[in-house]
Parts: C-alpha cells; sequence; structure tokens
C-alpha cells in the first residue's frame, strides 16, 4: 500500500496517524518561569507559607484585575464555594438551585450544612444553566442559585442574577472554569453576590491547590472570612499580629475560631506565584483564544461538528478556554456515536474525549448520603423539600456524554501544528461509515 493511501486510511484501521509525535510545547501548562520559581523560593526561605502578608497582596492584584472590591484566598476552590454558601445562609432545611452538569464541589458542601440541592437542566447550546429551567424550582427555603460558568463558557448571567433578586435568592458564581471569561464586557466571577474560583493546577488559571472568593458585597467578604480564616478575625496567632478583618456585631464574639471549624488559609507559596502568573496571564489566554477560535473555525466546517463557543460581537469570550467541548451531531457523521469517533481521532495521535461531567442529580450521593448518622438520607433529614431526580428528569443533562466531544487544549498558536491537528477530525469524520 503506498503512503499516500496510508495516510488516508484510519490509523485505527492500519493506517499512519495523521500527528505522529505530540509538540508538548503546544499544550504544557501553566508556564513557569524563574520568575515564578523565585517568588515560591522566596517563601519557602522565609518559612512564611502560613503567612497572610503575600496572600493579601494576591488578593488586591486579583480584585483590581477581576472587577470586584474583594477577594479573598482559600486552600482550594472547593473551600471557596462551600464559604460563598454559608455567608449567603444557607442553612439546614434549604435547598439551593445548581446545574446537574458540572463537578461536585459546585454543590456538594450544602449537606454538610443540612440543605439540599435541587437540579437544573442546562442550556443545549452553552451547557451552562438554562435560566428557562431556573424559576420554577424556586422555593420558599432557596437562599442561593450556584451558576456554574462552565467550561468557560460564561453562562447567561443577566437573567440569572435578575430572576434570583426578584425572588430574594442569592446567586453564586462558580467560576472555576473561567478564569478571565467575560459576559457582556463583565469578568466573570464579578457578575454574581459572591464566586468561588478553584486556581488548582489544570485549570487556566493555575498556581497550585488554591481557591479564591470575590464578592462586592462587605457582609458576605466577613462572613467568608470568620468562617475559614480565624487569623482575620481579631484574635492573635503565631504568625499574624492582631488583623482584624470582620466588624459584623453578631461576628464579633467568636473571634480568634472559625465558625466553620475548618481552615481555608491559602498557603502562600501559592499566592507568590499567583501574583507572577497575574501579570502574564493576560496575554497568555490571549493566545489560547487565538489558538482555539483558529481551530475552532476549521471544525466547525466539518458537517457535524460545531466548537461551544460565545458568538462572534456577543460581548462574551471564553478566557483561557477550559475544558474545550464541541457539540457533536451523529446524525451527520455516518451515524458513528461520539465514543467511537473520539477513539478513531485518539488513534491518529490527537487528545480527544467525548462526554463531559457525570450527571450529579443521579448520584447516590444526593440521594441517599446519610451525612449526620440520622438514619434518614441528609437530603431531607431536616425537613427540606424532597427535590431529588431520577433518571429521565434532566434531559439535555442526561444526553451531553452522546452528544459532546472534548477537543485538545492549545496553549500556543502555531497554525501548521493547529492544521495539522484539525485534519485528523477531518480524516475522521469522512471515514466515519468504516467505523459504523
Amino acid at each position: 500500500m503506498t503512503t499516500n493511501k496510508l495516510m488516508k486510511k484510519l490509523a485505527i484501521l492500519g493506517g499512519k496517524k495523521t500527528v505522529p509525535h505530540v509538540n508538548d510545547a503546544l499544550f504544557h501548562w501553566p508556564i513557569v518561569t524563574d520568575e515564578d520559581i523565585a517568588a515560591v523560593t522566596a517563601v519557602l526561605k522565609n518559612g512564611s507559607m502560613s503567612g497572610t502578608d503575600i496572600t493579601k497582596a494576591f488578593e488586591k492584584d486579583y480584585a483590581a484585575w477581576s472587577g470586584t472590591t474583594y477577594a479573598l484566598g482559600t486552600c482550594n476552590g472547593t473551600a471557596a464555594l462551600a464559604a460563598a454558601m454559608w455567608a449567603c445562609g444557607v442553612g439546614a432545611g434549604d435547598d439551593v438551585i445548581c446545574p446537574s452538569l458540572t463537578y461536585w464541589a459546585s454543590c456538594a458542601a450544602a449537606l454538610t450544612f443540612g440543605a439540599t440541592v435541587h437540579f437544573a437542566d442546562v442550556d443545549p447550546e452553552t451547557l451552562c444553566l438554562d435560566p428557562d429551567d431556573l424559576e420554577h424550582r424556586i422555593g420558599p427555603r432557596t437562599r442561593a442559585i450556584i451558576v456554574v460558568n462552565y467550561a468557560a463558557m460564561p453562562a447567561a448571567l443577566d437573567p440569572i442574577v435578575e430572576i434570583a433578586h426578584r425572588h430574594g435568592v442569592k446567586v453564586i458564581e462558580d467560576n472555576s472554569h473561567a478564569q478571565g471569561s467575560r459576559y457582556k464586557g463583565r469578568m466573570c466571577g464579578a457578575i454574581g453576590d459572591i464566586a468561588g474560583t478553584s486556581l488548582m493546577a489544570g485549570k487556566a488559571f493555575a498556581v497550585g491547590e488554591a481557591g479564591i472568593i470575590t464578592t462586592n458585597h462587605r457582609e458576605l467578604y466577613e462572613r467568608c472570612v470568620a468562617f475559614g480564616h480565624y487569623e482575620r478575625t481579631g484574635a492573635p496567632s503565631r504568625f499574624n499580629p492582631v488583623d482584624q478583618q470582620i466588624t459584623l456585631g453578631d461576628l464579633l464574639p467568636f473571634k480568634g475560631l472559625p465558625l466553620g471549624g475548618v481552615k481555608h488559609r491559602m498557603n502562600q507559596t501559592c499566592a507568590a506565584m499567583g501574583r507572577v502568573q497575574l501579570k502574564h496571564y493576560p496575554e497568555r489566554i490571549a493566545e489560547i483564544d487565538q489558538a482555539m477560535n483558529y481551530f475552532a473555525d476549521q471544525l466547525d466546517q466539518i458537517p457535524g461538528l460545531r466548537v461551544i463557543r460565545p458568538a462572534k460581537e456577543s460581548g462574551l469570550s471564553k478566557g483561557g478556554w477550559y475544558f474545550p467541548l464541541c457539540h457533536y451531531d451523529t446524525t451527520r457523521i455516518s451515524s458513528l456515536r461520539a465514543e467511537k469517533f473520539a477513539a478513531a481521532v485518539r488513534a491518529e495521535g490527537v487528545p480527544c474525549g467525548n462526554g463531559a461531567n457525570t450527571p450529579l442529580h443521579l448520584h447516590p450521593y444526593f440521594h441517599q448520603a446519610d451525612l449526620f448518622n440520622m438514619g434518614k438520607p441528609t437530603a431531607i433529614a431536616f425537613g427540606q423539600r424532597d427535590v431529588r431526580q431520577g433518571l429521565g428528569t434532566l434531559s439535555v443533562t442526561e444526553s451531553a456524554t452522546d452528544n459532546i466531544i472534548q477537543l485538545p487544549w492549545f496553549k500556543r498558536f502555531d497554525q501548521d501544528a493547529i492544521d495539522q491537528y484539525a485534519a485528523a477530525y477531518g480524516k475522521v469524520a469522512a471515514a466515519a461509515r468504516e467505523l459504523v
């Protein structure tokens, strides 16, 4: 068989790979330079990992960049979201609303407060919380709506905030996928009442195992401080002088102990790296945006593929493009299932998966878990509305695995290399009938 025929034959069927060698430089992230290493090393040499001076400087930088009044560093994004829930008054017998298509940390902490989660469906185009599936779920004890800017795509924040505030409900943004994404020109993470964001390695803004809270509301900020930052409540510690950042009268009697019984302090090695990363982040995600939009333009020309991204001139952007996804229409690709398409693309030497997060509304944690040993599921143990849902209740969410494929996440713009990766998708789509 000639080389040309081998190149046209799918690699999964014995042909040659479209991309025989992976260029690690296209995907390596985060970009760590001597500047990052020097900043982290200085913290280690000073033994100030558990201090707060550098973290406070990072918080100030991050708040200014995100367009918020306050920022509070945490040990991870899960802690940030838990503190945000407590700050919004989520407690025993309450409920929060959250899309089911997300990572568990978006909402699992609600049960640890004795609340439950009422899951909502997502918009079939953006995969973010569908505002049309929201209002009918609000009940008398709904305390917060958790809106996830999923896969770096800004959710429909204006209508969601309008619905929530009309009912006296707080909006918590889970911005863990969308550091730097914009909604109508405004920074995601600055539009709801409060936001929790993961900054862990692997995210678009990655500084280690860390998280951050952002808000424009002093009361919510102080409640997050009181929940998990005992060293900032006004009691002296071995690491810090008296440092009172809370003024609310109902919080002051508890200074020196965290009301959440947890320690949410950010390790200052992460804060030091975060300050360096933030200086270069806008420029770096601009290159990611250029690379991913160029790649998406090519994939959108392949029948059956449509990359999930904001429409041009919409005022929306995807920031760092964390977890890039693509709609997959099996009816236009010879009825080939998404998992088989993805496997064939991987055989061509190109990263490709299928599906998205496993729907949370079907997980036993939200149906059966008895966190407090009360002899009944925590989801209904405190007199909450029983909002548990089974298979068939959230149709868009449940079909996501069948209709979504995961794309390579380019960190550099290299036109020739990206052309080669796009060619692999086109090759598989053109020969899909051979795999059915």
